[in-house]
């Protein structure tokens, strides 16, 4: 007997989220302890701090490897391949703690581990977004709390293992720990809107044409899983994807080697890793607030800027480290550090969902994910070869600054340049907007939707031009084409 679906904000949407909370403290707050582990782990394998950092950096990295993560959700579902997520992320620390090399490690507790908590987190932001509508940004918000829990929870779990267990014995509690990603996967019932993710996809050939290539198929796979055609289409998803991914090099910079930079000026290693948890107790309390303020009506059409100014603050906060390393300092720049932090983890995922419809969402994370993987996997070694090149940790902070403001001054341009040219697209217009004023409220918004998104659909009289959409242009056919091409010239001029 099929199950039944679950109803979008309905009762059972809250137990989903406290699931989503304890994911992502499982798996997006892991990384931050490894901080902990850098000096014991470069001492016990005898190795520079940028071999070192390839382990943070591989797991990171691999933790968002979103195509494959949509591909088995499309196939298997939310719920399969958050327990899969877990059951992988648990024996890839167990296998961890039995490494010998270097390289088996980050094969291990850096690789599969990280597989693992990709499968697990992704599936989880996923169903947030089905389950989620009217409340989307609280509920985006409220689930990122989880991050802040594992940032305050690990490092001193951490140090309490590793003194009393070592690193060995502490990654082989980790993988009982993290068993709890297939708790919290279980949680994931079928919502009624997952049908929505199998709509507007692009049509399968009819049964009496030829097979396709194997070429072909897996063109057809990167497609649909990729979200090429809504990085070409979509502006905004391009300037977002692209600015996040340069921001990302930098980002987690100090998560990493706060820890390292606090002991090797001094601090004992019971406070340096007290830093990292005063970052995730902040978050805590600060994450929620940033998701009331982004809820509001008022500040909804916003978001991408306050995501901007958070980025922009973040990385101007870094520099404090450059300036002083007294535990006061440090203190202090932790609870700083966490207002923009939080408004970073609280925004990310529901800008990214403004941007895109919901039906694709799965596909434009992957791509956006894998475009994070890609930052992540070079930005630690790259830092730890800075480190040893010039010995001088302030370099790193440096560093993260650099590629956070820059990101958030192209992305917050890029942003209002678009909204200007759309500005002057409307302009152009004046007599249209005036007729459609009031009693015409249905075509008006048909309007507007142009003028926001464009023509998503292919057709020889779109104004986009003739095959440049896949399904279908839905506006051609109720306008004239004089009209649609003057409003097609406002956007696109």
């Amino acid at each position: 007997m099929p199950q039944a679906l679950e109803r979008a904000d309905g009762g059972w949407a809250w137990v989903v989220l406290l699931a989503a909370v304890v994911t992502q403290g499982l798996t997006l707050g892991f990384p931050t302890c490894i901080g902990v582990f850098f000096t014991e782990l470069q001492h016990d394998f005898q190795a520079s701090n940028s071999e070192t950092s390839w382990f943070p950096s591989v797991q990171i990295a691999v933790l968002h490897a979103g195509p494959l993560c949509s591909v088995l959700v499309e196939r298997f579902g939310c719920r399969v391949t958050a327990m899969l997520g877990g059951v992988l992320a648990s024996l890839g620390m167990v296998a961890g703690s039995f490494s010998r090399t270097l390289s088996q490690l980050y094969l291990t507790a850096g690789f599969i581990t990280g597989l693992g908590m990709c499968f697990s987190f992704q599936s989880n932001i996923t169903v947030m977004g089905l389950y989620f509508i009217r409340r989307r940004a609280l509920a985006n918000a409220l689930a990122s709390v989880g991050v802040s829990l594992g940032i305050t929870l690990w490092p001193l779990l951490s140090l309490y293992l590793l003194e009393d267990l070592g690193w060995r014995g502490a990654f082989l509690v980790f993988g009982g720990v993290l068993l709890h990603c297939c708790v919290c996967g279980a949680i994931l019932r079928p919502v009624a809107t997952n049908r929505a993710l199998e709509t507007r996809e692009v049509p399968l050939p009819p049964p009496k044409t030829p097979a396709l290539s194997c070429l072909a198929v897996c063109g057809r796979t990167i497609q649909r899983h990729l979200a090429f055609d809504i990085l070409r289409h979509n502006v905004r998803y391009c300037v977002f994807t692209l600015g996040v991914t340069w921001m990302i090099v930098g980002f987690p910079l100090p998560h990493v080697f706060l820890v390292p930079y606090a002991m090797w000026h001094g601090v004992d290693e019971e406070r340096a890793a007290l830093l990292i948890s005063i970052i995730g107790l902040s978050n805590i309390f600060l994450r929620p607030l940033a998701g009331l303020v982004a809820s509001q009506r008022a500040f909804a059409s916003h978001r991408k800027y306050l995501f901007c100014l958070a980025a922009l603050l973040n990385g101007l906060t870094n520099l404090v480290c450059t300036v002083s390393a007294d535990f006061r300092v440090l203190v202090g720049y932790c609870l700083v550090y966490s207002v923009s932090m939080s408004g970073i983890g609280a925004l990310m995922f529901q800008v990214l969902m403004d941007l895109v419809p919901m039906d694709r969402f799965p596909s434009a994370l992957g791509l956006f994910a894998t475009m994070e993987g890609i930052a992540v996997l070079i930005s630690p070694p790259l830092a730890g070869f800075l480190l040893d090149t010039t010995n001088n940790f302030s370099y790193i902070f440096y560093m993260s600054s650099f590629f956070l403001i820059s990101a958030a001054l192209f992305m917050a341009g890029s942003f209002y340049f678009l909204q200007k040219k759309e500005q002057q697209g409307r302009q152009a217009v004046p007599e249209w907007g005036h007729t459609l004023e009031g009693q015409d409220g249905p075509k008006k918004q048909l309007i507007n939707f142009i003028f926001m998104n464009g023509c998503h659909s292919s057709s020889s009289t779109c104004p986009a031009g003739k095959n440049k959409h896949p399904w279908g242009c839905p506006v051609a056919p109720l306008w004239p084409n004089l009209v649609l091409q003057r409003l097609w010239a406002g956007v696109e001029t």
